[in-house]
């Protein structure tokens, strides 16, 4: 095994990764921009080292930088974590020929199933049916492609990931529109500046079956995971096992997505999403990393992803047989964004930060108090996931936990993640992936727009302390201001938690 791991990623992702290494005795070696000289995931590890400025291609974009960082550190692996240059195939290949182990798949394994539009093939290859789509060098290509395919579609980079870059077009113009901006965030998010097109599935279900590969043919799948519950694309809230398949069409799935990692004797772990309506399902893509959501099924299996990737790259064959699966597990993601303004990003100091605890509560963090959040990387602070013998009691911790979390100094999205796991479509697993925008919002952005409770409390307070209304909101003896706080609870405003 080995002896010193460089995490070529930031925030929550690097700490969570920086936990396993040290678990197994692993020293840990973390990389920075200039911004992020005194960020949580350098203060965890066993030694940093600062790539460059805070622009993404000026640090933990810059293959050169990170490659040089671990020749300095004595490294003898790279794990990429996810986003930046996870999913990057020169970089595995830059890795490698240096004479250091990618934690992740191969090269060419990249180039096949990272790049979306060769995944597609593949799975078509395989038998694995596939959503309408086509790709094109120039936006006259994809135009005339659209016109077979047949509006609303989704113009995506092909590299691409988390939903960045992707852009929901219902005609030619929005089309030409969106093509050049497009390919500028795909070339600064991922490096390439790739794109295609693909049929919008309205009123689909997004459900992804992770798997994990030898790279000598031995392919496994560690179930399913429901992430329908999306907002521009983005993943809200993710559990395991998927509420909404048959048994019948929950191993087919889970076949479909072996017989795709196969094909290419898939090294490492991996997530093949498909979209689902009714008893059928198509490939989307297959994302070869670690994924954002990958705890809920380190919760559902006992199994540790991260260590999981590390016995894989030390050349430990796959156990045979498939895990055991034991209860639900469901993760919701907090971002530093105020949902009542468009999930607008935010950045600045958290001043104050509290993550909940207790039973069969866990919380992949990337902040504590204090720390600055930065307006140059993705705004995402934790994961907050729970687990329990059924998925009503899940939910009901996960519910728990979010009111327990706090972070002061900048909008975050807990008050929307609070009313979104009480929503009656949530509760009762209805939820496809255009709901939250479709109907969700409105009813939420008129609850951010009311008045906060604390306000309209305290203003009732003090209006009555020369009239007869006391005690409508203070028992006898209490100061009316201690009341009105008392009354609330542990709720606090929204822009404020």
């Amino acid at each position: 095994m080995f002896s010193k791991v460089l995490i070529a990623n930031r925030g929550e992702i690097a700490c969570r990764i920086t936990g396993t290494l040290h678990e197994m005795g692993i020293r840990a070696v973390a990389v920075c921009s200039e911004a992020d000289a005194q960020a949580l995931h350098v203060r965890v590890a066993d030694e940093a080292h600062v790539l460059g400025p805070a622009e993404p291609r000026a640090s933990y974009l810059n293959i050169d930088a990170i490659l040089s960082a671990a020749r300095a550190s004595g490294a003898a692996a790279i794990h990429p974590g996810y986003g930046f240059l996870a999913e990057n195939a020169e970089f595995s290949a830059a890795v490698e020929a240096a004479g250091l182990v990618f934690l992740g798949p191969t090269a060419e394994q990249i180039r096949a199933m990272g790049d979306k539009r060769a995944a597609r093939a593949i799975a078509r290859r395989v038998g694995v049916p596939v959503v309408p789509g086509a790709e094109g060098g120039d936006v006259g290509a994809l135009v005339g492609a659209a016109k077979a395919i047949g509006y609303p579609l989704l113009l995506k980079a092909a590299l691409g990931g988390g939903g960045k870059g992707m852009r929901v077009v219902t005609d030619e113009a929005e089309l030409r529109e969106a093509f050049d901006s497009t390919r500028r965030v795909a070339l600064s998010g991922f490096g390439d500046a790739s794109v295609y097109v693909e049929k919008r599935l309205e009123r689909a279900r997004h459900v992804e079956v992770q798997v994990a590969g030898d790279g000598r043919g031995g392919v496994a799948h560690l179930f399913e995971r429901e992430c329908s519950l999306q907002r521009r694309h983005q993943k809200v809230l993710e559990e395991s096992p998927s509420p909404s398949l048959g048994e019948s069409l929950r191993r087919r799935m889970w076949k479909a997505a072996m017989d795709v990692a196969r094909e290419v004797r898939y090294r490492g772990v991996g997530t093949v999403e498909f979209l689902v309506a009714g008893d059928e399902f198509w490939f989307l893509e297959m994302n070869t990393r670690l994924q954002v959501e990958h705890p809920v099924t380190e919760l559902v299996t006992g199994l540790d992803l991260v260590r999981l990737q590390l016995e894989i790259a030390a050349g430990q064959a796959l156990r045979e047989g498939e895990p055991e699966r034991r209860g639900h597990a469901i993760e919701a993601r907090v971002y530093a964004e105020d949902a009542a303004a468009g999930f607008l990003p935010q950045a600045g100091i958290a001043t104050r930060v509290r993550w909940p605890r207790g039973p069969f509560v866990r919380v992949d963090a990337g902040i504590e108090s204090g720390d600055a959040i930065p307006v140059h990387y993705d705004p995402i602070l934790a994961k907050v996931i729970a687990f329990a013998p059924e998925r009503d009691r899940a939910l009901a911790r996960l519910a728990g936990a979010l009111d327990e979390a706090l972070v002061h100094g900048v909008v975050t999205n807990l008050p929307f993640l609070r009313a979104l796991v009480r929503a009656p479509e949530v509760e009762r697993a209805s939820a496809d992936t255009e709901w939250i925008e479709r109907d969700f919002m409105t009813g939420f952005s008129a609850m951010a727009a009311a008045p906060a409770p604390e306000l309209a409390l305290v203003a009732a307070a003090l209006a009555e302390r020369n009239g007869s209304a006391h005690h409508a909101v203070a028992g006898d003896g209490e100061p009316p201001r201690e009341a009105a706080f008392r009354a609330v609870g542990p709720w606090r405003l929204p822009g404020l938690a």
